[in-house]
């Protein structure tokens, strides 16, 4: 009876405005840390690619090494949120993110780079999921979209300022500097929530870990994503080892469902949450805007770069056009969903501008004028900051306490899962639709040009610097990288729409102005079971 009053406070939201601002300081620096990871590296991977003599191949799976990792993991620290310590969680991972980052910052070659980045998506997947718990145990839905504008704020610094500070860092130190650039970051985010994150810690006596099906999720997805980022180039799509890498995966896939219904006590992704309308659909939605946003958004550093000949530098101030307009409507959006409690209008009126944002990113090339990508790019970035954080909200909004690691991390789980999916299978697009058109370009310029023919030599394999070429070659490779990430983005376009078609379909729900929902909140007040009260 002792912690009723402090109960009861955090219940009905009686934190004040400063006390939630100093619980969520540490752990918005370790989302800073999170999202910096990937923004930094972003404009530094040609760089790498080139100075580890890696391939189209080796780029893709600088980034699905970390998705990857980060998906897979997701709902495992989800799930811990449920039975640990979330300070001590949230802490591991930044133990575990920060080894990843040195290691890769001293990489010899793209095999060991490619192996650090995994433990560096180890710790992201913790991040990314604890973050999104720990404010949801402090904070109402209701009252969430008050503090939206400083995750807003936050991805926002992380995304304009780690292309800028990465491109900064590999045209002036080197780009292994982009890798240990976030670990002041993540030493400061270790002591700053050990310092103001406190919250109680429910013991449980019957924690069950399902080591089973941890281990089966993370088997059936890696074998689906190595597929997917393998698949048309290392063997055929309809090839022996491409049947073997897919009944492979459906098989592992299948045998953690089965886990998960009928022998895990504590699974890790509790199947009855799927009960619920507005998860499931909310999950489906997630898989499709990670495959549209994830999948198509990462090459444009490399459109930049490879297709108009921008420098590290200059192709992260690009980034500014959408992450500006992610950061307008994110804090928009979340005042006004907190003051109203309304939601779903900015779900669907977001899915529309990230159809339309993506539709004209569709019709870019090596001739589009920068300004009319930046427009573009902003488009989309008004309808992603409409959409991803009040997803979250949605599902947030319906599930119970006791479940909401488990229940919000499968939103990110396959969010993330979408992301890994795309980026790996629009990578393969982009290679072999580049590959093709540099093959005929090139035919075609030595056919009528044969003095080219030892600059043509020293530009095959791994991605070329376009910087150094000469005009007429340098003219093919940009055409193809400005043709291929177009069609990437429309090979994004379906997934987009069948998003909003999800979204449409969720049915709303007011939002709760406490923690815990009202089922919750009685059982607390009327301890006693109706069969006692006979």
């Amino acid at each position: 009876m002792t912690q009723a009053p402090t109960i009861s406070a955090e219940q009905n939201g009686q934190m004040t405005h400063r006390e939630v601002l100093e619980a969520l300081s540490g752990l918005l620096l370790a989302m800073f840390v999170a999202m910096l990871s990937s923004t930094i590296v972003s404009n530094a991977l040609p760089t790498i690619v080139d100075d580890l003599k890696g391939s189209q191949t080796g780029y893709t799976w600088v980034v699905v090494a970390t998705m990857l990792a980060m998906t897979a993991t997701t709902p495992i620290w989800g799930k811990f949120a449920d039975l640990f310590d979330k300070k001590v969680l949230v802490q591991s991972a930044l133990v575990i993110f920060s080894i990843g980052s040195v290691v890769a910052g001293f990489a010899p070659s793209m095999e060991v780079l490619i192996g650090a980045r995994v433990v560096q998506g180890l710790g992201v997947g913790g991040l990314t999921a604890l973050v999104q718990v720990v404010i949801a145990s402090m904070v109402s839905p209701r009252e969430r979209g008050r503090y939206s504008g400083y995750i807003g704020a936050v991805f926002a610094l992380a995304t304009v300022s780690g292309p800028l500070v990465g491109g900064v860092l590999v045209d002036t130190v080197g780009w292994r500097w982009c890798f240990f650039a976030g670990l002041p970051v993540a030493a400061l985010a270790f002591v700053v929530l050990q310092k103001t994150l406190r919250l109680p810690v429910v013991k449980r006596d019957d924690v069950s870990i399902d080591y089973l099906g941890a281990f089966l999720l993370v088997g059936g997805v890696s074998i689906l994503l190595i597929w997917v980022s393998l698949g048309g180039q290392n063997f055929d799509w309809v090839s022996t080892t491409s049947a073997l890498l897919v009944v492979g995966s459906l098989a592992v896939i299948g045998a953690a469902i089965y886990v998960e219904a009928n022998v895990a006590k504590d699974p890790v992704i509790p199947l009855r949450l799927f009960k619920d309308r507005t998860l499931t659909l909310a999950t489906v939605a997630s898989v499709l805007i990670g495959v549209a946003m994830f999948g198509s958004t990462v090459y444009l550093s490399l459109y930049f770069q490879r297709a108009k000949d921008m420098s590290p530098t200059e192709a992260g101030l690009m980034s500014i056009c959408m992450v500006g307009g992610l950061l307008v409507s994110s804090i928009t959006s979340g005042r006004i969903i907190s003051a109203t409690g309304v939601w779903k209008r900015w779900l669907v009126a977001g899915m529309v501008a990230v159809i339309l944002g993506i539709g004209l990113l569709s019709t870019i090339d090596a001739d589009t004028p920068l300004w009319h990508t930046g427009i573009f790019m902003a488009v989309l970035g008004l309808g992603l900051g409409a959409t991803m954080q009040n997803l979250v909200l949605a599902v947030q909004n319906t599930i119970a306490l006791s479940d909401m690691g488990a229940g919000s991390s499968v939103v990110a789980f396959f969010r993330s899962l979408g992301g890994s999916v795309g980026i790996a299978a629009l990578g393969a697009v982009l290679s072999t639709q580049v590959a093709d058109s540099v093959q005929a370009g090139l035919a075609k310029l030595l056919a009528a040009h044969p003095e080219y023919a030892d600059a043509v030599g020293h530009s095959q394999g791994g991605i070329p610097d376009v910087s150094g070429m000469p005009a007429p070659l340098r003219a093919i490779f940009e055409s193809a990288f400005g043709d291929a990430t177009g069609h990437i983005f429309l090979v994004a376009l379906p997934f987009a729409i069948g998003a909003l078609i999800a979204v449409l379909f969720i049915k709303e729900v007011p939002l709760r102005t406490s923690v815990k929902r009202d089922d919750e909140l009685m059982a607390e007040v009327s301890p006693v079971s109706p069969a006692s009260q006979v």
